[in-house]
């Protein structure tokens, strides 16, 4: 009996570990994104929409709608980038609409990884 619950375990352990990551790091070398070129175009057409993240009341308090604001979610709050990355754990975002494209998901990544330079 304990034999099959070893191997019960030592299964469900490789399976745990090939699962996918869905909050690796990007290789960020050479990418150096600011917010006013790469990142505003972003967050205004997929984040930043009436309703959203945006205006006196953004959904769950979080507003991407202005550089500060978005340098300071983006910077303090982990969950917006694992939303963006539909992270396990998280609603994922943009909500009702497709995930972004791994190069958008990239340059959000890199930015933040760089201080979120204006």
């Amino acid at each position: 009996m304990r034999f099959l619950v070893s191997i019960s375990m030592i299964g469900f352990l490789i399976l745990l570990s090939c699962s996918k990551d869905d909050t690796s790091t990007a290789d960020c070398t050479g990418v150096t994104p600011t917010y006013t070129a790469d990142i505003a175009p972003i967050y205004n057409a997929s984040c930043a929409n009436v309703g959203c993240h945006s205006g006196s009341f953004p959904a769950e308090g979080i507003d991407l709608s202005t550089y500060s604001a978005a340098k300071n979610e983006s910077l303090n709050n982990d969950d917006v980038l694992k939303s963006i990355k539909h992270a396990s754990g998280v609603k994922a975002m943009p909500q009702g609409a497709a995930k972004l494209s791994d190069d958008k998901i990239k340059l959000i990544e890199c930015w933040i990884k760089n201080g979120a330079p204006q």
